[in-house]
């Protein structure tokens, strides 16, 4: 089967596209693959050099969810139209909800990775002012919803998300996204130390939590410090002399930190899925979470909840899990397991074939 699958290089929909991509060429599907957004960097494409019957197309046109993106959409969407032409896939993978409208007989899948409306509800508890763009966004959102075949999303809340504000699709289902298990060192003896991966200036990741001065556990954080255009973010960001600020690292680093950190702390008060705490888990980090539906969803009983967004009670949770190191071995341990009993590439990967199947036979039927 040839797939044309849309992404965009920045955070985890990057990660998602290479282990999806990784994963169908390797058996033998053929993937014209499109990029938008920024240009990646060397590193974000290596793995593209070992895969056959991989086209890769980057492109440097607006997302949908940035503002004044309205002609960046249209030139993108004739620059798809033409590539369809040329390169006539038996499917399109969307991971943009614009294109769900492109003019084609070829089926179209789309994957609700995420959503302003949602994202805006989790941070500041109500949803958006009903401006001009944001009407725009909507609609947008809304009728590539609905041009869709199916509807794809990474946990049943983000499903329940995007149908509770942008209206019911005509089909939908969860596929649970996944990382190869063996890309992790989950025998590294670990450090008494304290990882949590999320930009710091984003309220979404709620990093700020463990950024708390008194406490007592040593941190490290790696993600962008600054907001791309406000600069100025960080000033309001107090980092108390037990925390570490890594910054932006590439997969490898990141394989190495993940590797020495006896646990992982996932704060975030928004995450459609969250690669990074399935990361953790494949690299025997004993997980603690804030009390967020998806990560119920995904690791109830696999990890250690805190009270929702509090600080102190997180605090709690990982003195406890630090003072006992059985507990804590137990915990990485189970979180392991789960990891690669659901969240493996391969079974993501094996989930997207068989929907590509069911899609492509009922449309041609």
């Amino acid at each position: 089967m040839h797939v044309l699958i849309t992404s965009d290089t920045v955070g985890g929909v990057w990660t998602y596209t290479q282990e999806l991509v990784t994963g169908l060429s390797k058996r033998g599907h053929q993937v014209t693959l499109v990029s938008f957004g920024k240009l990646p960097f060397p590193h974000q494409t290596g793995w593209m050099k070992t895969l056959s019957g991989v086209d890769y197309r980057p492109t440097e046109y607006r997302l949908e969810w940035m503002e004044v993106a309205e002609s960046d959409i249209a030139e993108s969407r004739r620059y798809l139209e033409l590539l369809i032409d040329e390169v006539r896939p038996d499917l399109l993978h969307l991971s943009q909800y614009c294109y769900g409208t492109l003019d084609t007989h070829i089926p179209k899948i789309v994957v609700a990775h995420s959503d302003i409306v949602s994202w805006w509800v989790a941070v500041h508890g109500r949803e958006p002012d009903d401006t001009p763009w944001m009407r725009a966004y909507r609609r947008t959102v809304t009728d590539g919803l609905r041009g869709a075949e199916i509807v794809i999303a990474p946990s049943q809340w983000m499903l329940d998300q995007v149908t509770r504000y942008y209206g019911e699709p005509r089909a939908a289902q969860v596929i649970y996204n996944g990382r190869t298990p063996e890309s992790f060192d989950p025998h590294q003896a670990k450090q008494d130390v304290v990882l949590s991966v999320g930009r710091v200036w984003d309220p979404a990741k709620n990093v700020v939590l463990l950024l708390r001065q008194g406490q007592e556990f040593r941190v490290r954080i790696v993600g962008w410090e600054r907001e791309p255009g406000r600069e100025d973010r960080l000033r309001n960001v107090q980092v108390p002399a037990n925390a570490e600020l890594l910054g932006p690292r590439s997969q490898e680093e990141l394989r190495t930190i993940y590797a020495n950190a006896g646990i992982y702390a996932a704060t975030s008060r928004y995450e459609p899925f969250g690669l990074a705490p399935l990361e953790a888990a494949l690299s025997r980090c004993a997980l603690v979470l804030n009390d967020n539906p998806v990560f119920r969803e995904l690791w109830e009983g696999a990890g250690t909840f805190f009270e929702k967004n509090n600080s102190e009670d997180a605090a709690r949770v990982i003195a406890k899990l630090r003072k006992d190191s059985a507990l804590r071995e137990n915990c990485a341990t189970r979180a392991y397991e789960i990891a690669c009993q659901k969240f493996s590439a391969s079974r993501m990967v094996e989930q997207y074939e068989q929907m590509y199947e069911v899609v492509s036979t009922a449309k041609a039927a």
